[in-house]
């Protein structure tokens, strides 16, 4: 379970910003609401988390910092020795003088290779810091990882300014540090590049980045629906599971299959009423986005991973969206506590959620954006209508017209 996220100096957050899910000890289980933040844990935190505010407020950078650490994490080695990391600093004299550090805490085994069902966990936190001043484009300053066997921070690894990696004994890194030294390179996490080495708990923790599964690009990628469909292409498990969906959430669609075409696979839809099957370009954007992201929820929800959607609502009907929020809350559906975290424009979202799930964000006439919780404002109620007092701009977050 992702707990802490901490962002500074990233696209449009200049000071640091921490979102901090952990829910207080007083406050009443909600069923299906809030989990461990890992086996064992006493604290909890929400299984779902929206972030609400105006147009460019900064929603998306707050995914988009999660979204880069789980691709450094995992996909930075296989970049070019020479290409810059795709992200920015913040966009003024200040910004570019300074790193950009982002850092994130959650759960994790306590022994890597304990893959039993009942193996003990325990909080682990990682730390990047990228750029020095004025450096363009942007290399790794810092890399660290902690985590807390028995309750006491113990550092796994950290990475210096000249790439130097010192390594506990837990982490271990005899028999790797020569061919580490000669492969490390700059723009690529220590991480990745150990997972290539097959160094056992470098490798654990880049497939547990693989349950990261976001709707936001950080690499340029073309042709994004033509890789969807050629997911479902070789999965019909993915199909079937996908036509149980449609058919209940109520599209107007009876299947969707799919078939070999001349330049790969097609997908056509039935529809009531119609005679004959319907390409993919036919369909609404409500439909061909419902199809993009349903591999992605499904998958999180099959691992206790990560779903990372922007923008869930645009093309996703109201009466639907909160139908995906209770497959995160439902234990039959969700029996590995997976996270959404999501940006929303939909305020009337707001009446399916607790207080402990939402979060806003402003940005100032600066240019510089703001988090908060709902949880962090005054005298907020349980009971509070939260939907209207965010539309009568007792919360902040909204949009200034005028």
């Amino acid at each position: 379970m992702l707990h802490l996220l901490k962002i500074e100096n990233f696209y449009s957050i200049l000071e640091p910003q921490c979102i901090d899910l952990r829910v207080a000890a007083n406050v009443p289980d909600t069923p299906g609401r809030f989990a461990p933040l890992w086996k064992g844990s006493m604290e909890r935190a929400p299984k779902v988390v929206a972030i609400f505010g105006p147009n460019a407020s900064g929603k998306s950078t707050v995914l988009r910092a999660l979204s880069f650490i789980a691709w450094f994490v995992r996909d930075s080695f296989s970049i070019q020795p020479d290409a810059p990391l795709p992200f920015e600093r913040f966009n003024n004299r200040l910004g570019q003088s300074q790193p950009a550090r982002l850092s994130l805490s959650l759960a994790g085994l306590v022994d890597p290779t304990d893959t039993s069902e009942d193996a003990a966990q325990c909080r682990y936190s990682y730390e990047i810091e990228l750029g020095a001043p004025n450096d363009r484009p942007a290399t790794v300053q810092r890399e660290a990882l902690y985590y807390w066997p028995g309750g006491r921070k113990v550092r796994l690894f950290e990475r210096d300014v000249e790439g130097q990696v010192t390594a506990g004994a837990a982490f271990g890194i005899t028999g790797f540090r020569q061919a580490l030294e000669k492969i490390l390179r700059p723009n690529a996490s220590v991480i990745s590049t150990l997972a290539q080495l097959k160094h056992p708990f470098a490798t654990s923790l880049w497939e547990a980045a693989q349950t990261v599964f976001s709707n936001i690009l950080i690499e340029r990628s073309e042709a994004i629906e033509e890789q969807v469909i050629r997911v479902y292409a070789s999965n019909p498990q993915l199909v079937e599971a996908l036509n149980r969906e449609i058919e209940r959430i109520d599209l107007g669609i009876r299947a969707m299959r799919v078939e070999q075409g001349v330049n790969g696979p097609i997908a056509l839809f039935t529809h009531e009423g119609h005679d004959g099957p319907m390409p993919l370009v036919l369909e609404s954007q409500g439909t061909r986005m419902f199809l993009r992201l349903y591999p992605v929820l499904l998958r999180a929800l099959e691992t206790g991973g990560i779903a990372v959607m922007d923008e869930l609502d645009t093309a996703i009907h109201p009466l639907i969206l909160p139908e995906i929020l209770r497959w995160f809350h439902d234990p039959k559906r969700n029996p590995h506590h997976a996270q959404l975290w999501m940006t929303c424009h939909n305020a009337s979202l707001l009446e399916e959620l607790v207080k402990e799930e939402v979060i806003f964000t402003e940005k100032g006439p600066d240019g510089r954006s703001e988090i908060f919780a709902l949880g962090d404002i005054q005298a907020v109620r349980r009971d509070d209508n939260y939907y209207r007092k965010y539309l009568s701009g007792s919360y902040g977050a909204v949009p200034n017209i005028g």
